[in-house]
């Protein structure tokens, strides 16, 4: 009984050295083959004010994963986690956790024990029980793991498991890989040994994927599988940092194709995919390789161009189709047509920026939205109204997307400047900063600006920098600005040349007064700040949005797995071009990728562009907003310094709250009613970032509430009265579903949502019928669906609905 007593009396980690580990031991284990209290997380940065710290506490959400042992079959491929617990709780106590930990990091196997026996799980099926008891004696040896691993995956008569057993590349000096690059890695290796040759890899912007591509390699390389490999990025300093960093292991061995010559005496090619070909056939030089020079092609950043069919990366992987193609991206969605997944196939391992943040491998980051007068209700100029350069301005409503495009207001240039230099005045006047510009001329603007507002400017000429493809000067501080221990240049202006691929780890503000549509760009952008580097007490980073570009936050595919997303086409493209400089032959390669503008600007049919001075801008809209530890957007503080304006311009439409409801209700489509106020300045989320938690009104109720002091209603809550009062009563079991499912809809989304008939293309509708059957067939025509959607929204903004009338 004393002896019973003491063993219950230990710690976890006694259980571990004085039970688990010699069970370990005498099944045959070499010290080489566990690891013991392995991390696997860091621990989630959690941001208040202007404070951050990691989570210590491993028992709460975020808080950092440590595996007790990891036991590997071969180096670098786990095959078991051990889950320990002390003797108090039973066997299986530990199982949940140690099946959460073998789904991580790819691992067939898991066990529990609490020092007086184990469980185990066997996680591919093969086994007659899924799990099993067995005695402190009974631990699996590793050939009994591996036998089993084997015949899982059909390698016990595959010549490909040589390649499986290859190490990865290690030294000294080389940092063991992160859990999730692992898993990307083996399965990369294993989908390969399987004979697949279209390979894609969904890694964030910071987790590592050039380093993840040379492990790969390297153990291609190291086992003969592939002896000719071809890198493929499309900016400069991507190749010469992959160079310098991550494939420096390979030595002599490694060529970089520059001047458009061919060597054929390498084993490890890199290139820009520029340097490579090009519409002119003399450009096309890959072509000088015989098709089957390499068999393997790694695209990096491979969302920027080879997804589309007509692009010059599908060519090459075209000319070289016997080759094995691995497409790297943190951003596999492209648009409605093209996707990397068409190509590639669908992604096998995602690591999202949702997942790096929690894991506390990516820096969480806080928002500070700001909106200008203009910005939030638009400019109209005066009848004969002419710019700084005398040109007549055409009398329209400018609102965001023109400033900065088609039209130039100094004052709005001045003010953002000045919003940026207090915050980092307020913060760390040294923060490297990116300012991210419309275009070039934008870009230039805005470096005069900040220099007039800073002091340091004056006599430290690389304080602020424009860095853009044009400008050989700016380009040339591009290594310094990335640089973790280079001061200068300290900020950054530039519109597309640090959109991607650029590696700047310290970078701590980025500013965003660049209109932006794209789910691409925008995560590419974001991706400059997501690096932690705590020993220049980078934790966090701050995000400042004068153009709206955060709205994406509240998109649910912004972090979800890679699907084709839905883009609107239209004349204009959703991300504007830059305007690129001349460009040098001999430094095409430095330069931007065909798919963005590479014409010179001086023969190149420029858009006309205003020059307005006079125009006094303001404030009118600013909110923080941050991260919480579930990843959700908290609003932190929040002012509405300029709402009179707002008020103002709607008591301009509507006289009265009698005049408002007249409209709404003659308005066969309450589209209408948000295209006429877009018209005159106040789009959807300007009124809603008027008022607080301004996301769960739908308009109605926000024009109702700023114009006419009327106590709004969330859009669940107007929902939740239709339900109540059961008004799909009338209607079949069938067209009752459709109802419910457009009052969820409206409950999430708005009316918007309800009126756009695409709407029943998308689930739960598309498990109803199709949009024709559920028109048609349900309701009994286009135009009875119609009325039925009336009704539905008769019943939404009934008046007895109203808290106040």
């Amino acid at each position: 009984m004393e002896a019973r007593l003491d063993k219950y009396q230990l710690t976890e980690r006694d259980i571990c050295t004085k039970f688990i580990t010699p069970a370990i031991q005498g099944s045959g284990w070499a010290q080489n083959q566990f690891r013991e209290e392995v991390s696997l997380t860091a621990g989630r940065v959690v941001v208040r004010k202007n404070l951050a710290a990691r989570l210590k506490n491993p028992e709460v959400r975020g808080g950092p994963k440590r595996a007790d042992y990891v036991l590997y079959a071969k180096p670098n491929l786990p095959i078991a986690v051990i889950e320990a617990k002390q003797a108090k709780f039973s066997v299986g106590h530990g199982m949940q956790q140690a099946l959460a930990y073998a789904e991580m990091l790819d691992a067939p196997f898991a066990i529990s024990s609490n020092g007086s026996g184990f469980l185990l799980h066997d996680r591919t099926g093969q086994s007659i029980a899924t799990e099993r008891n067995l005695s402190m004696d009974e631990f699996p040896t590793s050939e009994e793991l591996w036998s089993a691993y084997s015949a899982w995956k059909g390698l016990e008569q595959n010549p490909a498991n040589k390649l499986i057993e290859q190490p990865y590349y290690s030294d000294a000096l080389a940092h063991s890989p992160r859990y999730y690059q692992t898993v990307a890695v083996n399965r990369t290796i294993e989908a390969i040994a399987e004979g697949q040759n279209r390979i894609l890899l969904v890694m964030a912007t910071g987790t590592g994927k050039t380093y993840t591509a040379f492990q790969i390699i390297w153990r291609l390389w190291k086992s003969k599988a592939k002896k000719r490999i071809l890198f493929l990025a499309d900016r400069n300093i991507l190749v010469d940092q992959t160079m310098l960093q991550d494939f420096a292991p390979f030595g002599d061995a490694m060529h970089k194709i520059t001047n458009r010559e061919v060597k054929r005496n390498y084993e490890i090619y890199l290139a820009l995919y520029q340097a490579v070909t090009g519409k002119e056939e003399w450009k096309q030089i890959y072509r000088q390789f015989p098709t089957d020079f390499f068999d393997l092609i790694v695209v990096d950043e491979c969302h920027r161009g080879s997804a589309a069919e007509d692009s010059a990366w599908r060519d090459i992987l075209t000319y070289f189709g016997s080759a094995t193609h691995i497409g790297l991206t943190a951003t596999p969605k492209e648009s409605k047509d093209v996707s990397n997944s068409h190509y590639f196939g669908e992604p096998i391992y995602t690591y999202s920026l949702k997942q790096g943040i929690e894991d506390g491998f990516l820096a969480p980051y806080k928002v500070i939205r700001i909106a200008t007068d203009v910005d939030a209700l638009g400019y109209t100029p005066e009848i004969g109204k002419v710019d700084k350069l005398g040109q007549p301005i055409e009398q329209r409503i400018y609102n965001t997307k023109d400033f900065d495009r088609s039209l130039v207001l100094e004052q709005r240039t001045k003010l953002v400047a000045s919003k940026v230099w207090e915050y980092l005045k307020a913060t760390d006047p040294m923060a490297k900063t990116i300012v991210f510009c419309d275009d070039q001329d934008h870009a230039e603007r805005m470096r005069q600006e900040l220099v007039k507002l800073i002091p340091a400017a004056a006599s430290n000429r690389r304080y602020v920098m424009r860095i853009t493809g044009d400008d050989s000067e700016g380009k040339a501080q591009l290594s310094y600005f990335i640089d973790n221990d280079e001061p200068f240049p300290v900020i950054a202006t530039t519109s597309k040349l640090l959109t991607t691929g650029v590696d700047a780890k310290t970078c701590k503000l980025i500013v965003l007064d660049q209109t932006i549509n794209s789910m691409t760009e925008f995560k590419q952008i974001i991706g400059r700040g997501t690096r932690i580097r705590e020993d220049y007490q980078k934790l966090y980073f701050t995000i400042m949005d004068f153009k709206g570009a955060t709205r994406l936050f509240a998109d649910p595919d912004f972090d979800g797995d890679p699907v084709v997303v839905y883009e609107a086409k239209a004349d204009d493209p959703m991300v504007p071009d830059e305007e690129s400089g001349s460009v040098e032959s001999t430094d095409f390669e430095y330069e931007f990728p065909e798919n963005l503008d590479q014409t010179s600007s001086d023969t190149r049919e420029r858009r006309l562009k205003y020059v307005v001075g006079d125009v006094d801008v303001r404030i009118a809209v600013e909110r923080s907003q941050y991260l919480d530890a579930d990843g959700h957007l908290i609003t932190e503080d929040y002012r509405v310094l300029l709402r009179d304006d707002i008020k103002k311009s709607l008591l301009s439409q509507y006289g009265t709250m009698t005049d408002f409801l007249n409209r709404w209700n003659a308005a066969d489509r309450k589209l209408a009613v948000l295209d006429e106020l877009s018209e005159h300045g106040v789009s959807l989320d300007v009124l809603q970032q008027a008022v607080s938690d301004g996301e769960k009104f739908d308009v109605f109720d926000l024009v109702s509430h700023i114009a006419f002091d009327q106590q709004p209603l969330t859009r669940r809550e107007r929902a939740n009265e239709v339900q109540k009062r059961d008004v799909f009563g009338e209607y079949g079991e069938r067209a009752r579903a459709v109802m419910s499912a457009l009052l969820e809809k409206f409950a999430d989304h708005g009316v918007q949502d309800i009126e756009d008939p695409k709407v029943l293309e998308l689930p739960p509708f598309d498990q109803i019928g199709s949009k024709t059957q559920i028109r048609r067939g349900i309701f009994g025509s286009v135009d009875d669906y119609t009325n039925a959607v009336r009704e539905l929204e008769a019943a939404l903004y009934d008046a007895s609905d109203k808290k106040s009338a």
